[in-house]
């Protein structure tokens, strides 16, 4: 499995992805923005579910050449055992593979991690599930959403008393995703020591849980069940959405000298001098009495002049964006976070920049994200099979190329 053209630091790494919609390929995704040769596994003719998924431009969802630049297509119908003998080739010469099934989904075709890491013991396995390989709950299917519940997340994302609501992306998908580049990293850092690849077991609802800051040792301390505060955070203040003449602008006044400054900003200096609310354990206390101060001067203001004020007195404050907001901010531009790309078909889109940012090896956007199948010839030719291998498994379904 030759790697496409080398860019950035995971140039030489190659990698397969056995997953489909968004943990799995967005791992993936994150190792080819950075250099890595990604071979996307695929069914034929349906292809990823998530290339039809929210907005489609001439068929294709717009978020696929999100999730997928940079990546290869092979359309291989893993029911079959051909197909399934070309993935243990794919693996044997592989890096990294991930995948997002249902546990045992792998082991039914034949495809056992551990098998495949037999196979070749320097092989990294990234698998993601909603509950983990293991335990009570391994079987049910877990979407990001369920994941981000379990996690503890869902029950804080809410005004007291109403109902909880879910964050408006599949962040539960994307956590998972990140900790399992995390751990490919790690394991491919230790490999450099021991030689040895190893298979890594992430679970959504772990990596949510991973992100809930303190809520498990106040619980056994304390027996404090944190609840939804609505755009406030508990126990940290001041810090908030406040209400402006013509929207909300977030203040964060939470550090001690930037309480100070906040309260000389909206004229309240016998707030900011008090010995009580010196110290963040004070101003907790009385947080109801701050944020009334703090919302009387911003609702008889504009966002821009409220923020233009906090800048002056250096508190962190900012507004609440739109992706239009975003698109037309003179930021997000200078950062290179809005980058045009030109589709296959000539036309233009605008997506996402690369994320983070490497002074000398950068990621980059290399090629658009495929078709079905797109990469199936080239790929069976690196593996060392004929063209008349390759006309047969094609006329017996085992894999499609794009037409």
């Amino acid at each position: 499995m030759e790697t496409s053209a080398a860019f950035g630091p995971l140039a030489g790494l190659k990698v397969v992805e056995m997953g489909q919609l968004i943990a799995g390929p967005f791992a993936a995704k994150t190792l080819s923005d950075f250099g890595a040769d990604v071979v996307k596994i695929e069914p034929p003719g349906t292809g990823d579910p998530l290339r039809n998924w929210r907005l489609l431009k001439n068929g294709t969802s717009v978020w696929w050449q999100v999730q997928s630049r940079n990546k290869r297509s092979l359309a291989l119908d893993l029911k079959k055992p051909e197909a399934q003998e070309i993935v243990r080739k794919l693996a044997a010469e592989a890096d990294v593979l991930i995948e997002n099934f249902r546990p045992g989904a792998l082991e039914g075709w034949g495809l056992d991690p551990q098998k495949l890491v037999e196979l070749n013991p320097r092989l990294v396995v990234l698998r993601i599930s909603g509950y983990g390989q293991t335990g009570p709950y391994r079987d049910r299917p877990g979407f990001g959403v369920v994941g981000e519940a379990m996690g503890g997340l869902r029950h804080l994302t809410a005004e007291p008393g109403r109902v909880p609501v879910r964050v408006g992306v599949s962040i539960g998908d994307t956590l998972a995703a990140l900790h399992g580049v995390i751990g490919i990293l790690m394991a491919l850092h230790e490999r450099q020591r021991s030689g040895q690849g190893q298979v890594i077991d992430v679970a959504l609802y772990e990596a949510v849980f991973n992100c809930m800051e303190s809520l498990l040792p106040e619980y056994s301390a304390f027996g404090a069940v944190r609840g939804p505060a609505g755009s406030a955070l508990p126990g940290i203040a001041p810090t908030n959405a406040y209400l402006c003449t013509d929207g909300y602008a977030l203040v964060a006044g939470n550090g001690d000298s930037i309480y100070k400054r906040l309260m000389t900003v909206i004229g309240r200096d016998d707030l900011g001098n008090d010995p009580e609310l010196a110290q963040n354990a004070g101003r907790v206390k009385r947080v109801e009495e701050i944020d009334a101060a703090i919302g009387a001067w911003t609702k008889t203001r504009s966002v821009d002049e409220v923020l233009k004020a906090l800048d002056a007195a250096a508190v962190p404050g900012g507004r609440i964006y739109t992706v239009a907001d975003i698109a037309a901010d003179p930021h997000y531009a200078a950062r290179g976070m809005l980058q045009d790309i030109t589709l296959d078909d000539g036309d233009k889109l605008t997506v996402p920049g690369i994320v983070p940012k490497l002074s000398r090896t950068p990621g980059g956007h290399q090629r658009n994200a495929p078709a079905i199948g797109q990469d199936t010839d080239a790929v069976m030719r690196e593996l060392g099979i004929s063209e008349q291998q390759i006309a047969a498994l094609k006329s017996r379904g085992v894999i499609k190329a794009s037409e």
